[in-house]
């Protein structure tokens, strides 16, 4: 045995199998939640056509998830950092598989609304949670590669999750996307429970009751040395909480990304969100509507990677400013596009490539940004706050679209968040960005 700093074993090492194995499945669990957010876009063109809904009342639908999402990652966010990454994840994941399974029951705008705010609850808390797992089981030198892998997921669940809607809906009804999204997030339930153990930084920071031998069986799984006894604690922990993430150290960083965050994800998701219904609108069949979708998560996907390996040699603020910058301008353009499918899809595209590389970049940032005791709390607050603008942007949208604003216009409005969140970037302080890359 050793008498070193387990967080210091894992910090300095080599990653072994299983700490990939274990950053896999958060990488497919952020795949899982990309799916189940972007699903109710899929079924949308259906459920208007089915129901009689307007753009208007769509947006509020489209949302509800999004809202959902906002409440969880600042509530869940904060009981992950009490209770442990673990438990909450899976008991996310059960509310996740009951939500979308009531949605293809649903057969009205108000119980699908309520069944989407419920399931959202359980992939905020997912995604807050997941974060900061990833961060944990990284070494000093991937992580900031393994969270903006692990933030991949999103748009890769989106493309192989959409593929199979576009199939379904090419022989069913949008009921059976909701059913094939509850199908495999129960799957995940045993996964998580077998390939994902509490994180030792957790455990660690927590010394709760048989915490040393939790460490150690999870050290030997990962082949690394055990160790003979806690590592000392250095300072007396800090409230955790809101008001933590408002103390002198941390207040400007959080303000600032949580501006951020939310006037790039408003934009971000009035992009997504709106799609297919803005393609059917246009002349096209849902199931071409969806693959639309799903190439701008193709260039979602690609973006994420590559910012992932940039990161590495770049530094990550400059990146995510200019991908949110490219990202506004695309989404500009693809107000201008014409009713070329071929054409809309290579902008969608390129559109997706920049806005989800902003993204994916925010997570590595709020990964090195938040001391351990607040990791999970504070990446919760930031995205559950942020997730306001996820929610308002496909609300803004129907509005301006029933007010009579064409397509080109709503583009620009809405494309104005991803540039208002590049600028707040700018005055994020370069101490902090420099204290971000040492962490």
């Amino acid at each position: 045995m050793s008498s070193k700093d387990p967080r210091e074993i894992l910090a300095q090492a080599p990653m072994g199998t299983f700490q990939i194995i274990a950053v896999g499945m958060c990488v497919l669990l952020n795949a899982l939640d990309g799916f189940d957010v972007l699903s109710i876009s899929f079924a949308a063109p259906g459920i208007a056509t089915e129901w009689g809904v307007d753009r208007a009342a769509l947006g509020i639908v489209l949302s509800m998830e999004l809202i959902g999402m906002a409440v969880g990652s600042v509530v869940i966010g904060n009981i992950a950092d009490i209770i442990g990454r673990r438990p909450t994840i899976l008991t996310c994941l059960v509310v996740m598989a009951v939500g979308m399974g009531l949605a293809a029951t649903a057969n009205g705008i108000e119980i699908l609304s309520a069944y989407r705010f419920a399931t959202g609850l359980g992939i905020g808390g997912v995604l807050a949670a997941t974060n900061a797992m990833v961060a944990e089981y990284s070494n000093a030198k991937r992580k900031s590669l393994s969270v903006t892998t692990m933030a991949a997921g999103y748009p890769i669940g989106a493309i192989i999750g959409g593929t199979i809607a576009s199939m379904l809906l090419a022989h069913y009804d949008w009921r059976a996307v909701f059913i094939f999204g509850a199908v495999m997030t129960t799957i995940f339930i045993p996964l998580i429970w077998y390939f994902l153990p509490e994180s030792i930084e957790f455990l660690a920071q927590k010394r709760a009751p048989g915490a040393l031998e939790k460490i150690n069986s999870t050290l030997k799984r990962m082949g690394h040395e055990t160790v003979s006894e806690m590592p000392p604690v250095k300072e007396a922990p800090k409230k955790i909480g809101v008001g933590r993430l408002f103390g002198a150290d941390l207040a400007r960083t959080t303000t600032i990304l949580t501006f951020a965050y939310f006037a790039h994800i408003m934009t971000f998701y009035f992009y997504l969100k709106w799609i297919p219904k803005i393609v059917v609108d246009l002349g096209f069949e849902p199931s071409l509507a969806g693959s639309v979708l799903v190439w701008a998560n193709v260039g979602g996907a690609s973006g994420a990677i590559l910012l992932g390996l940039l990161a590495m040699k770049f530094g990550i603020r400059a990146l995510v400013i200019g991908a949110m910058l490219f990202g506004g301008a695309m989404v500009t353009l693809f107000g201008q596009a014409p009713a070329d499918l071929a054409k809309l899809s290579i902008i969608a595209c390129v559109a997706g490539f920049f806005t989800n590389a902003a993204i994916v970049g925010l997570y590595a940032i709020f990964a090195h940004a938040f001391p351990t005791e607040v990791r999970a709390g504070g990446t919760g607050f930031v995205i559950g706050v942020g997730r306001g603008g996820a929610a308002l942007g496909p609300i803004i949208a129907g509005f301006l679209f029933k007010s009579g604003y064409g397509l080109e216009i709503v583009a620009v409005i809405m494309a104005a968040g991803s540039i208002c969140a590049a600028l707040a970037l700018v005055f994020l302080g370069r101490a902090r960005e420099q204290a971000a890359q040492t962490a």
